[in-house]
């Protein structure tokens, strides 16, 4: 039996143990939704761009039961059992705990689209690394809409409904302002592949992983929150930058305009603007690159990207950095490494061929120290479906 079942299986059992303790019977279905590790494109999700991300094997499973009353009732096996209770006709009503922000946020933008949620019975539990930049929380999102979804029979709810749902419920509720990329490609992923998607169109194309290159996620050990880091001092910036070009997004200039009609607009928003229209083309290129197995390219492609985080975005941390650059010295243009996610913490992500995956690895755990002095968590990972009942 593959590592892979074994631990889903894992979390099958956790999801089915916590629903047993807390509601005393079994549930009536079990949903499953991956998290997601984004290959190339960064911060231009939210300026209507484009980004090549890809759903992997650490995934969020809700289970769900009814229950007599109108209420929702909720416990989180990933926080020692704690739980929740809420009737959702009251409206959102902001908790400490975040987790429950995230439940009932969820609930919440449901019955603001017209969809009656009440009377039933929840246990979630995942193995998405929290704080990593591998959308531990839209993997939760996408799992509990589509799992409440099914169960109350609402058909007309699609994939992609799944993803706006859920990101209007970290919008409004949970107070991120995120674009709509992690919650899209936990909905739609394909096996085997990385997405591009369009995010102002939602359209999407499939470009398939090479089989002799490995996709290794290492986490730095630096845990952020997205809510609480600068992610929204540069969402605001990027609407500054858009609103002086007289564009609806960032994602309507190229290069030449970039320059050509800065004027009077200040050092950190253009250095900022110019990551993004940068970005855009590096990822439109990166599939192309991936598509026709450009190795190289993409090496290159990878290796710019994170330079313009570092200097443009300013969202990457020194240790990250060496962490990069590390890797990128091991792997030449035989693969490509970047910093992964919001910034200012979480993980790196490496294209990394076969043949030398496990020579990198022994290079990051003998080289690399987290700021506690431990070893890096490396994580193997197998591009995956999108959200799926189990």
């Amino acid at each position: 039996m593959s590592t892979i079942v074994t631990r889903r299986e894992i979390l099958i059992e956790r999801a089915k143990t916590s629903f047993r303790k807390a509601f005393g019977g079994e549930p009536d279905l079990l949903v499953a939704a991956p998290g997601r590790v984004n290959l190339i494109g960064e911060h231009t999700d939210y300026n209507d761009g484009f980004v090549l991300p890809c759903a992997i094997d650490y995934e969020t499973i809700v289970a769900i039961g009814a229950s007599e009353g109108t209420g929702v009732r909720v416990v989180a096996g990933d926080y020692d059992n704690a739980s929740d209770s809420f009737d959702p006709s009251v409206g959102f009503v902001h908790q400490k705990a975040e987790w429950m922000n995230h439940v009932r946020g969820v609930v919440a933008s449901m019955m603001s689209r017209g969809w009656q949620v009440g009377g039933v019975h929840l246990a979630i539990v995942g193995d998405v690394p929290r704080g990593a930049g591998l959308s531990s929380s839209a993997s939760m999102g996408v799992a509990l809409i589509k799992a409440l979804a099914e169960h109350h029979g609402f058909h007309r709810i699609d994939a992609t409904d799944y993803a706006l749902i859920a990101q209007q419920s970290e919008n409004d509720f949970v107070g991120c302002a995120c674009g709509i990329m992690d919650q899209l490609v936990s909905a739609r992923g394909q096996s085997g592949t990385v997405m591009l998607l369009d995010c102002r169109s939602l359209e999407t194309r499939f470009v398939t992983i090479p089989d002799d290159l490995a996709v290794m996620v290492i986490h730095s050990g630096i845990e952020r929150e997205l809510v609480d880091s600068a992610y929204n001092e540069r969402r605001n910036q990027c609407k500054l930058a858009a609103t002086h070009y007289g564009v609806p997004a960032l994602r309507d200039i190229d290069s030449d305009r970039l320059v050509r009609d800065r004027g009077d607009l200040d050092d950190i928003t253009f250095r900022r603007a110019r990551h993004i229209v940068t970005e855009n083309a590096r990822t439109l290129a990166a599939a192309g690159a991936l598509a026709t197995n450009d190795i190289a390219t993409l090496s290159v492609l990878m290796k710019q990207s994170h330079r313009s985080m570092r200097d443009d975005f300013e969202i990457t941390l020194p240790p990250i950095d060496s962490l990069v650059k590390m890797i990128s010295n091991s792997l030449g243009l035989e693969g490509g490494v970047r910093m992964t996610g919001a910034g200012f913490g979480g993980c790196v992500v490496a294209l990394v061929p076969l043949e030398i995956l496990e020579q990198v690895t022994a290079l990051v755990e003998s080289s690399y120290q987290t700021p506690d002095g431990g070893k890096a968590r490396i994580i193997i990972c197998n591009p995956s479906s999108g959200a799926s009942v189990l």
